[in-house]
């Protein structure tokens, strides 16, 4: 460990040298980096004509350094706050590996307050969450097979859910639309990234609907969330909380024939309890109404289940960029070092201050784990330091997702995080040329005060944001090439 803090602090310091740091509250540009010597000055040249190329509104910042030795090689305005979007999640994967490590396993149990007697829960039964944050129908339905083996065949007692594991946090990001079902509600037990499955289907003179908490095996439908069809056209989709129940309208004309689409839920305890209730049935167990737990429960654990080991739930949470699994790993981060935050925000500042600590990345300023926050600013060069500095443990380089660089690649190959939001884009990862370097990069690319003048409720598809992203993920390809070739000697 002392090997790699030298190296992270080493690192940092090289870093640093590539430009100063910007104030933290001043989005100001820095000066453009000096060519280094032995680096041809075309470098700069053939960068800046592809981001005129690009045609993009706003601005592009890039930073591109030798993983091995901190080195930069390559930058345009590297101490520029921009949006980092969901390469926000890769610092997540990090703070969580390193927190956590790499076979942490999330652990949700079923505990009876009460002895089981001839079958019967002489007590009262408690579905205990940690905040799995893949916890799924499938396993609750595994849960409730376990009952069953357990001999458990009656509850005589209430039927309780505790989700105090973590903070309840409503919404990831209130700049998003409500319909945004990667922007759900976060607690200590967490359902099918507790979103509900809406489906339609026209019918002979109206539309079948189902709303169900949906998985692989089990599909269970839910009347915690609610949906009216309205022969209004906008807007297209309304919200609002009705005696402890989410109620949808969609307008009519926007259905077509059939379709579905993931919605969120506001409501997760009842949620959750509702689905419980619909698989324990299945395995001839009848429970009351579920009820929420406000102290953690205590008695017998009747049945566990493991979540599997942490870094293959990061792996698919870069693959997916989802949203709650990068919350709830940065908040049982933050919490390992020193007690649960009370906020996303107070968990993401103590994450903001460990990379500022162990890597030299102090022009970071996250507000939540995933990105989603609008309010999220950091430097290309402060992910590069983080990605550089990283590099010794390779921690985060196998769980990355591989890029395709075309045919023209120079026999390069990449692995990177994503990250977009509206007029926002960026890409930051590894690259590693034909000559054997392995080079750490981030190339951030937005246009922040058009994306925030879209109103919330257009923000889903908003017009030009497509294109924007096209040429922008166009625009990152072509510098990796560009560097590629450059270095394949």
């Amino acid at each position: 460990m002392t090997a790699e803090i030298t190296r992270r602090a080493t690192l940092a310091g090289l870093l640093a040298s590539a430009g100063s740091v910007a104030a933290a509250e001043a989005l100001t540009l820095s000066p453009l980096p000096r060519a280094r010597p032995g680096r041809p000055a075309t470098w700069d040249d053939a960068a800046h004509r592809l981001i005129a190329k690009s045609g993009l509104g706003g601005t592009v910042s890039f930073a591109m350094a030798d993983a091995e030795s901190g080195e930069i090689l390559a930058a345009e305005y590297p101490d520029l706050l921009q949006p980092p979007a969901s390469t926000a999640k890769a610092i997540t994967a990090l703070y969580a590996l390193d927190r956590l490590g790499p076979d942490h396993r999330f652990e949700t149990q079923l505990i009876g307050t009460g002895p089981v007697v001839n079958g019967q829960l002489k007590g009262d039964l408690v579905l205990a969450g940690s905040g799995d944050p893949v916890f799924d129908s499938d396993d609750l339905g595994a849960m409730a097979a376990g009952l069953k083996e357990r001999g458990v065949f009656g509850v005589e007692g209430r039927f309780l859910i505790w989700d105090g594991a973590l903070p309840w946090v409503e919404r990831i990001a209130s700049e998003q639309p409500e319909t945004a079902g990667y922007n759900p509600t976060i607690t200590g037990l967490n359902l099918n990234f507790n979103r509900v499955h809406f489906e339609w289907k026209k019918a002979k003179s109206d539309y079948e609907i189902t709303l169900q908490a949906r998985a692989a095996r089990f599909r269970p439908s839910v009347t915690v969330s609610t949906m009216d069809i309205v022969d209004e056209r906008l807007p297209v989709y309304t919200y609002r909380e009705e005696d402890g129940l989410d109620r949808w309208t969609v307008a009519r004309h926007a259905l077509g024939n059939d379709g579905a689409r993931w919605l969120p839920v506001r409501r997760p305890v009842a949620y959750a309890g509702e689905a419980f209730q619909s698989v324990a049935r299945s395995h001839g167990l009848e429970l009351a109404r579920a009820e929420r737990a406000w102290l953690p429960p205590e008695g017998e654990v009747l049945v566990r289940h493991f979540s599997s080991p942490l870094v293959d739930i990061l792996r698919g949470m870069l693959r997916y960029s989802t949203n709650l699994t990068a919350e709830v790993a940065g908040l049982h981060a933050s919490a390992a070092a020193g007690g649960m935050p009370g906020s996303l925000y107070g968990s993401a500042a103590a994450m903001n201050d460990w990379v500022a600590e162990g890597f030299g990345a102090k022009n970071t300023l996250l507000i939540d784990h995933s990105g989603l926050g609008y309010a999220s600013r950091m430097a290309a060069g402060d992910m590069v330091r983080i990605l550089a500095g990283a590099a010794g443990d390779d921690r985060l380089r196998p769980i990355l997702r591989p890029v395709n660089l075309g045919d023209a690649n120079h026999g390069a190959t990449a692995l990177a995080k994503t990250g977009t939001h509206n007029f926002v884009s960026a890409l930051a990862g590894y690259l590693a040329v034909k000559s054997g370097r392995r080079l750490a990069f981030a190339v951030f690319c937005a246009d922040a005060a058009r994306r925030d003048a879209i109103p919330v409720a257009f923000r889903e598809r908003p017009q030009g944001s497509r294109s924007y992203a096209r040429r922008a993920r166009r625009l990152q390809k072509d510098l990796l090439r560009l560097w590629a070739g450059r270095l394949a000697a």
